[in-house]
């Protein structure tokens, strides 16, 4: 496989998603800009076999991946990943053996890669790296109990609902067929669920959950917080950290980063074209008032989500001016 260097906006994305589970030091990024590489797989490629050595742990920035074992020469589906998802091997992860599944691209997939061993080497001397990484593997274990215990006493339709409630937008987006290997039931099964389950109900307090969070964040100003988190977010506003994260999900189509960002972009965006606050604020300090951490975290997400610079935005004339 060839591995190259990644783009900075990828680097940056991971440590948002990173920064947004505990706050990075400057010696941690700089790390992660050194020694992640980049790499792109084609669907159906084998990203690493079963009774291999992985010798990297992954990020995917755009795609779908699946882990799978095989059982009397019968593919078994053990787990799906998709964009800001970490994969590895479960059985060898860091490197420790070798692995008894293999990874396959179910999408053409983008990938940020890290060698173990020089992740391994940053534990040592990072707290927070592990901090990060339990919490990740926390809500690994947590998904897999709750994916074991519905498969074990679920008949197929709460097998279905489980899914579709914990995974949204998947089903519209892969295969029935892996779906089903993965819910342990026929393909034929699942398609005769599908057709018969209504989305209507669903959508609908999709909706009321959507406008209570929006009532929330714009009364409160929530993401004005540097320390904001899902969890935090979450109990401030009444939902489980499940039902929010399918909120910002499904309904408002973004992951927790980008949504509280857009929110801290239109905050700046609205104060730039006030002359007073102009006159006696710097943009990095609007920045950091916004809820912004860092200015290279303001930077990226003002380009990524506004398509410009901030200097560039704030130069623009006043008639020109939107909020997204």
């Amino acid at each position: 496989m060839y591995y190259t260097r990644p783009a900075s906006e990828d680097v940056s994305h991971v440590l948002n998603i990173m920064g947004a589970v505990h706050p990075i030091d400057s010696k941690l990024i700089e790390e992660f800009k050194k020694h992640l590489l980049q790499l792109r797989i084609n669907k159906d490629q084998i990203l690493f076999n079963e009774n291999e050595v992985c010798e990297y742990i992954y990020f995917i920035v755009k795609g779908a991946l699946m882990g799978c074992t095989t059982h009397n020469k019968q593919k078994i589906t053990t787990y799906i990943s998709v964009e800001n998802d970490f994969v590895s091997s479960i059985s060898g992860l860091h490197g420790s053996g070798y692995s008894q599944e293999y990874v396959v691209a179910v999408e053409d997939t983008h990938l940020l890669a890290m060698r173990n061993d020089e992740l391994n080497r940053l534990f040592s001397h990072h707290f927070e790296l592990n901090y990060i990484f339990r919490v990740v593997l926390e809500k690994y274990y947590k998904d897999a109990q709750q994916r074991a215990h519905i498969i074990r006493v679920g008949n197929a339709k709460e097998r279905y609902l489980y899914f579709a409630k914990t995974n949204p937008g998947y089903l519209d987006r892969l295969p029935l067929e892996l779906v089903a290997s993965l819910l342990n039931v026929k393909a034929s099964t699942l398609l005769s669920i599908r057709k018969n389950f209504s989305g209507k109900d669903k959508n609908k307090e999709l909706e009321e959950w959507g406008q209570k969070l929006e009532l929330h964040i714009n009364k409160h100003q929530s993401f004005r917080h540097k320390d904001v988190r899902l969890q935090s977010l979450a109990k401030e506003v009444g939902l489980s950290s499940h039902k929010l994260s399918i909120v910002l999900n499904s309904y408002f189509n973004k992951s927790f980063i980008d949504y509280i960002n857009q929110y801290r972009v239109n905050w700046i965006k609205g104060s730039i074209r006030n002359p007073d606050i102009m006159q006696n604020f710097t943009l990095e300090a609007l920045a950091y008032s916004a809820g912004f951490s860092s200015r290279s975290a303001f930077y990226n997400s003002f380009k990524k989500l506004v398509g410009m610079s901030p200097v560039e935005y704030s130069k623009k004339p006043k008639s020109t001016e939107t909020i997204a």
